[in-house]
């Protein structure tokens, strides 16, 4: 079974590309410091790896 992410969105999407929105609001994150606890996948991940420079990530 996979575990769990726990990722908080740190950073404004203002004046950057409209893929990192739509990416960060894929994952739930639609708000600054918003908190949402999703599922380890390999596609997870990968989202996570696009916006790495815009959201915390603990697991």
């Amino acid at each position: 079974m996979a575990g769990q992410i726990k990722v908080t969105r740190l950073k404004s999407g203002i004046g950057r590309n409209e893929y990192f929105t739509r990416v960060l609001h894929g994952m739930g994150l639609t708000r600054l410091n918003k908190t949402v606890i999703l599922t380890d996948t390999p596609e997870v991940r990968g989202m996570i790896r696009k916006v790495a420079h815009m959201v915390s990530v603990e697991e």
